[in-house]
């Protein structure tokens, strides 16, 4: 089964100059608290052992956020374009925004989409000044993607700000409300608000939740794979936030979760795939099989 995985960070451009790089030590401490062995690829920065890790894992994308968070470091967009230029599908792009400056956060919207990059990450609580999910500055944005089909990922769990009102469920239900037909994807899965942002997601259709690394053992994990293999199978995604989580690693754990295969496969595929827009490959390969017939 091939699978998309929603939230990998290449060792390469702007990300090497991030604490997920940089503090290597402190990386591979969090990998170990979340259960696993660090990956060479990650230890090691090499791309080569990264793409043989993905092959080995069956990951076919990688989704590859770019960031403009003064907390958390920066990768700007055309890092993340070039990567996408250079490997072809093998990496999707999350473009990132400026939210201050609402004119120049709509162009490059606009920019990125046309460049190919699938959908828009949004980061409120690290932004050099902090933002909640439904600060008022950040509504002319939603509407931008809401009215243009454009999916978004929000960061509102894990280290999503200065303290853990950043990542209160509550902000994040009101910008579901308001913009019923923006499809949202809640980065970290809003944890440690486990229960509650799955009440968000069992009220707001438009919520898709990837919990990626606070998936694996974390305070809370077994209700996100309840919810995975029940009303959430539809709008869970997989996704291992590499470096933090290995590839082929994950993808083996995941694996021994109680998820029926139906349910799996669309958490490790076919739900990205719809949201991304992207095309059915047994569909693709009916189409090579038509024409040559």
């Amino acid at each position: 089964m091939k699978i998309i995985d929603f939230r990998l960070r290449p060792p390469a451009k702007g990300f090497l100059d991030t604490l997920m790089y940089n503090a290597g030590e402190r990386r591979d401490g969090f990998t170990r608290t979340v259960g696993f062995e660090p990956s060479p690829a990650a230890q090691q920065q090499s791309m080569e052992m990264l793409l043989r890790e993905m092959d080995e894992a069956d990951v076919a994308h990688g989704v590859v956020v770019g960031r403009l968070a003064g907390m958390l470091g920066s990768i700007s967009n055309e890092d993340v374009l070039s990567l996408m230029q250079e490997y072809g599908p093998r990496f999707l792009g999350a473009a990132s925004i400026d939210p201050t400056d609402r004119r120049k956060a709509i162009q490059t919207i606009d920019e990125a989409m046309a460049a190919g990059f699938k959908l828009i990450n949004i980061e409120p609580g690290a932004y050099p000044v902090p933002m909640l999910a439904d600060d008022r500055r950040l509504y002319p944005i939603y509407a931008h993607c809401e009215d243009r089909g454009i999916p978004i990922i929000l960061m509102v769990g894990g280290t999503a700000g200065p303290d853990l009102s950043y990542s209160n469920p509550i902000n994040t239900d009101r910008v579901l409300a308001d913009f019923p037909s923006l499809k949202v994807v809640a980065a970290h899965g809003a944890w440690p608000w486990v229960n509650e942002i799955l009440h968000v997601a069992f009220r707001r259709p438009n919520l898709y939740l990837s919990p990626d690394m606070y998936f694996s053992r974390m305070p809370g994990w077994e209700e996100y794979v309840k919810a995975a293999d029940g009303f959430l199978s539809d709008r869970m995604l997989y996704a291992s936030s590499f470096p933090f989580c290995p590839v082929k690693g994950y993808r083996d754990w995941f694996e021994t979760l109680p998820i029926r295969p139906e349910n799996r496969e669309k958490i490790m595929w076919g739900n990205a795939a719809r949201l991304l827009d992207l095309p059915d490959p047994a569909s693709a390969a009916q189409r090579v099989e038509a024409l040559a017939s």
